[in-house]
């Protein structure tokens, strides 16, 4: 994942992205592909495309649908990179597809 925050911060700074817009797009990156490490299996792909005032970050894997942990598991365990990336982004989906699994999250950018 560190290959892909570094990418990431790298190619923000080339399309001029302002610093506290980069942060956020660097830590939604993160989130998705560490979420597609554990649980995609053998393939990930990051796309990130910046038009007028968006910056859309898809990460794909090759997984199934996520399993929900057991209820008795505390919430600092699991489950805060979702709520990040919701916090973070305009928006997010999540897509079944017939090769894994694809998130999307859309965040406002002002580059």
């Amino acid at each position: 994942m560190s290959a892909a925050r570094h990418f990431t911060a790298d190619l923000l700074e080339c399309w001029s992205v302002p610093e506290s817009e980069r942060d956020s797009a660097v830590l939604i990156v993160d989130e998705l592909t560490a979420n597609a490490a554990q649980y995609g299996r053998e393939c990930m792909t990051l796309v990130l495309a910046l038009d007028h005032d968006a910056l859309y970050i898809v990460v794909s894997d090759s997984g199934t649908a996520v399993e929900r942990g057991p209820h008795d598991v505390a919430p600092d365990e699991h489950g805060r990179g979702t709520g990040i990336v919701t916090y973070l982004a305009q928006s997010t989906e999540v897509h079944q597809t017939c090769s894994g699994r694809e998130v999307r999250a859309c965040l406002r950018c002002s580059a």
